[in-house]
């Protein structure tokens, strides 16, 4: 408090002012002053908040109002730099409007879309936008814009279906696995009370899955949830269950006789036999009835009038699906989990140690690319059909031989960085979630993930061999390890796991200690007679090429965004070779999704955009393969991002790649190479002159 006094001095005519006794001594104003400030420096940290939140509010009301407003739009996305609106009518946008905005920078129309420029904050930009229009949660991408391809449908389906309860299957399998755990130490019995009320807690998603599947599914096929919730109810409902799994003490008779679909009829619909089915935990019939609803309602919306639309539409849709979906989606639904169990057995007929080989090796590369969870059904339906699953557990294996690799790296990098990022990763993938430690390190350094992948197959080729199984759902990491407890007691399947988690370790960690060297992380993409001239001196004040190719003008670039220099200087290369590098060490400030788009800050503070080619983000991140991420420190040479040529060229996109200085008002004049110059990654691209 002693550098309190002359600030009093200073506000003392003012505090006595506001208390009407400009006799008030320093000492009786002095608590009040104090208060009054710690009340004004939390209003101003308040008011900080509420300015960073919803900064762009006022932009993002009058973008949407020139694009037409917000029932013009059918749909929106964002790249890196714009936002990509799906407009009914582009000529009712008003194009001038939004160019003399502040904060747009320009409006260009390309592939279907009227794309609005605004620079590298288009992310929060589009978060204030996203509100303001009629735009169903997660739809923000229009029709255009969803994937085309059938596996890509199929994954995209299956993810987006899954994806919202795989945290709460995960804590209610480890609620299963615990209990039965508790059970089989003898700490209680499975008729107590404890078991049932613990045992609900966790065996109630399971049983009522389709009421979970079918809400996200109507959100993923644009029904409405509560809908898609009502018929995974109507499917578990008691009195269906009764009606067609034991109306009598003898089926009337039975359909598919002599087949693997033999199935017993207890009672029938107007004369249609009902098919004997138990749809509580079911995955795949409960999804073919909320699509199918949701072509019904899209097609009684379409008739309906609008007086009676809010409940004749939805009584409609469940009047129809209900019966189609239990006399014959439910039956065709069922037929095809049973034919995809005896599939995968087939398969781990064969060879059980080579099938589980094959998984443990593959299960990190599927992971990647997002396909693994087209396999998420198979290992619900075999837990379910079968009461265990044997034939995709062998990932199990995965997960622990990633952690010990990225241990193994712990124990041997020198990077202090490196060392920071490994331990956190190492107990993530304990717990069972490795994507941090594989995109995070493993990727980066590709002879890691090699490494892990060589010992989850080893792993996984030992789960085959001696048929490890998982008997309930959920569960990550070492919480798996009470859900693999065989319901008989026995403790051999336990000893398995434990047995696999090992040697997937112990194979990853010993090779990685062997075969990892520093210089993997470190590795430069000059000449050994270049890199001795790049001086330090010479290094702050040049940019380096990312790229093998043919350098283009700016201003030659077909793209007005890039070429008339409004999102910075620089030059474009057409790439000869698909394979960015880093133009100079820095750290990764934004690297896009999609993959397309690549932003970094060198450590002398330039700010760098990379943009594989013309429109690519319309790709979807198809055709490229993102080898670092955000906020990651990269070195000079060091790869980025992996594109294969031949897929963008043949989808009809320019690969001309611009690499531009984005705080051009900060770093001052630049010199790029000239035009239509052969270039070698590593060469001199930009020469800073400040």
């Amino acid at each position: 408090m002693e550098n309190i006094e002359p600030l009093l001095r200073k506000q003392r005519y003012f505090f006595a002012c506001f208390c009407n006794n400009e006799s008030i001594s320093l000492g009786n104003i002095e608590r009040g002053i104090m208060a009054c400030y710690s009340w004004f420096n939390k209003k101003n940290y308040e008011n900080k908040e509420e300015k960073q939140m919803g900064k762009y509010q006022a932009l993002a009301k009058e973008i949407v109002k020139n694009v037409g407003g917000k029932d013009n739009v059918t749909g929106l996305v964002h790249c890196i730099t714009r936002l990509r609106f799906t407009l009914k009518d582009e000529s009712i946008a008003k194009d001038q409007a939004l160019k003399d905005m502040e904060g747009v920078v320009t409006v260009m129309k390309s592939g279907g879309q009227y794309q609005v420029v605004i620079g590298n904050h288009v992310p929060e930009v589009f978060e204030d936008v996203m509100p303001l229009l009629n735009l169903q949660e997660g739809t923000a991408a229009s029709e255009d814009q969803k994937p085309k391809k059938p596996l890509d449908q199929a994954i995209d389906i299956v993810s987006g279906i899954f994806q919202p309860i795989l945290g709460i299957m995960a804590a209610c399998g480890m609620l299963k696995g615990l209990n039965t755990l508790l059970v089989t130490l003898g700490l209680y019995q499975a008729d107590c009370g404890g078991y049932l009320i613990i045992n609900a807690a966790g065996d109630a998603l399971f049983t009522f899955l389709p009421l979970f599947l079918g809400y996200t599914a109507a959100k993923k096929f644009e029904l409405k949830p509560m809908l898609g919730l009502a018929i995974g109810a109507a499917m578990c409902y008691p009195g269906i269950q009764a009606g067609t799994l034991s109306a009598g003490a003898e089926p009337l008779y039975y359909l598919l006789e002599g087949t693997m679909f033999r199935s017993p009829v207890y009672i029938d619909f107007f004369g249609i036999p009902v098919i004997s089915v138990d749809y509580t935990g079911t995955v795949i019939p409960v999804i073919l009835a909320v699509w199918f609803a949701s072509k019904c309602e899209k097609l009684f919306s379409r008739y309906i009038p609008d007086l009676v639309k809010f409940f004749f539409v939805p009584m409609l849709t469940l009047l129809v699906t209900i019966p189609v979906s239990v006399l014959f989606l439910g039956p065709i639904a069922t037929f095809g989990s049973t034919l995809i169990s005896e599939f995968t057995l087939a398969i781990r007929g064969i060879s059980p140690m080579l099938a589980g080989g094959i998984v443990g090796l593959t299960w990190q590369i599927l992971v990647i690319f997002g396909m693994h969870w087209g396999f998420i059904p198979v290992y619900i339906n075999n837990v379910q059909t079968l009461g265990y699953d044997n034939v995709m557990m062998p990932f199990f294996a995965c997960t622990f031989a990633t952690s010990a690799v990225v241990l193994a790296i712990f124990f041997k990098t020198k990077d202090q960085k490196l060392k920071e990022m490994a331990i956190p990763n190492f107990i993530s993938g304990i717990f069972g979630v490795t994507e941090p430690a594989i995109y995070g390190i493993l990727l980066p350094l590709k002879k890691p993930f090699i490494i892990s992948c060589i010992a989850g197959g080893i792993g996984g080729a030992f789960y085959g061999l001696f048929n490890f199984r998982k008997f309930i759902l959920g569960g990550m990491g070492v919480f798996e390890l009470p859900n693999m407890m065989n319901p008989d007691g026995s403790m051999g399947n336990i000893l398995v796991a434990l047995a696999g988690i090992a040697i997937s370790m112990v194979v990853g960690f010993v090779l990685t200690m062997i075969f990892y060297k520093e210089k993997d992380t470190t590795k430069k993409i000059v000449e050994p007679g270049e890199a001795e001239q790049v001086k330090t001196g010479a290094r702050d004040r040049e940019i380096y090429s990312p790229l093998k190719g043919k350098t283009v003008k700016l201003e030659e670039v077909e793209d007005e965004a890039f070429s008339s220099g409004v999102l910075g200087k620089g030059v474009a290369i057409l790439p000869e070779e698909g394979v960015l590098y880093a133009p100079a060490d820095g750290v990764i400030s934004v690297f896009f999704p999609t993959g397309h788009a690549v932003g970094m800050t060198t450590d002398h503070g330039v700010e760098l955009l990379m943009h594989v080619g013309m429109d690519t983000v319309q790709l979807e991140g198809k055709g490229f393969r993102p080898l670092a991420a955000d906020g990651d420190r990269v070195k000079k040479g060091q790869k980025l991002l992996e594109f294969d040529i031949a897929q963008i060229k043949e989808a009809g996109y320019s690969l001309v790649t611009p690499v531009l200085v984005t705080n051009m008002e900060e770093v001052g004049e630049i010199t790029p190479v000239d035009g239509a110059e052969k270039i070698q990654a590593g060469d001199r691209l930009i020469q800073l002159q400040s």
